[in-house]
């Protein structure tokens, strides 16, 4: 069921909003199992989307997807006009996970200038030491990062995340596992991102985070969109309504596979 606030989905004869992100006819499977059925979406500059749905509905594989990391079995995925698994395409791209993927015995400043150099930053070290500074690890930036708790590696993992200064942000479950206060902050830290107008696509199970942090959402069971929530396009400042995703989110846990 489509929102009628939602813009940015493909169709004919209206006037349309130059993508960033752009699906059309996606599909993904897996030996015999299916990741993702004919999505199509469009996705602006600058708007915040939710991907909300049950345990493989579908929504990291979208992500990965996204991220150049994985290639569709049919269908096209763009971003900014280029196909997502190319490089020029991947560059614009920033992933931050669950689970930090970062390396234990470097130091924080380490593993920032690392992957600095891996994305040609300019001045890695002086890009490494502004995003210790705004996530408040200085203090920590030159100890071997095994011995972080689970709030400290999830700050370094969004400051490695951003390091390149993407054009999108692409979210997978980051507040699994925070305490209450970098939680909090993680929140404060995205809608930072989301007042610079960086593109944000958002995973999680809790809709009342989605609804405050995202402008669009999409619900998602078995690799198929069964509800559509909010504005793509940017057109609307419209906040989403907790409750409808609320209900959205529930349909789609009792929804059987296509």
């Amino acid at each position: 069921m489509r929102d009628p606030g939602l813009r940015g989905v493909s169709e004919r004869g209206k006037q349309r909003v130059t993508a960033l992100v752009s699906a059309k006819g996606l599909g993904k499977k897996f030996a015999r199992t299916v990741g993702l059925v004919g999505l199509d979406l469009e996705l602006a500059k600058g708007v915040s989307l939710a991907l909300l749905g049950p345990n493989g509905a579908g929504k990291s594989t979208l992500l990965r997807l996204m991220a150049g990391l994985a290639r569709p079995t049919s269908g096209t995925l763009e971003i900014d006009g280029v196909l997502a698994h190319q490089r020029a395409a991947r560059a614009k791209v920033g992933f931050i996970g669950h689970e930090s993927h970062l390396y234990p015995d470097l130091t924080a400043r380490e593993n920032l200038v690392f992957a600095a150099k891996l994305h040609g930053v300019s001045d890695a070290a002086g890009r490494a030491s502004r995003l210790l500074a705004e996530e408040g690890l200085e203090r920590a930036a030159d100890r071997p990062i095994r011995a972080f708790s689970r709030g400290m590696s999830q700050r370094l993992a969004i400051a490695r995340g951003i390091i390149h200064q993407p054009e999108i942000v692409l979210l997978d479950e980051p507040f699994s596992g925070l305490d209450r206060r970098s939680s909090e902050r993680l929140e404060q830290r995205i809608n930072k991102l989301r007042e610079n107008r960086c593109t944000l696509v958002l995973v999680s199970h809790d809709v009342e985070l989605a609804a405050r942090l995202a402008d669009a959402a999409i619900v998602i069971a078995g690799g198929a969109v069964l509800h559509e929530h909010g504005s793509m396009s940017g057109e609307s400042t419209a906040r989403l309504d907790a409750s409808a995703l609320e209900s959205s989110y529930n349909d789609a846990s009792h929804a059987g596979h296509p």
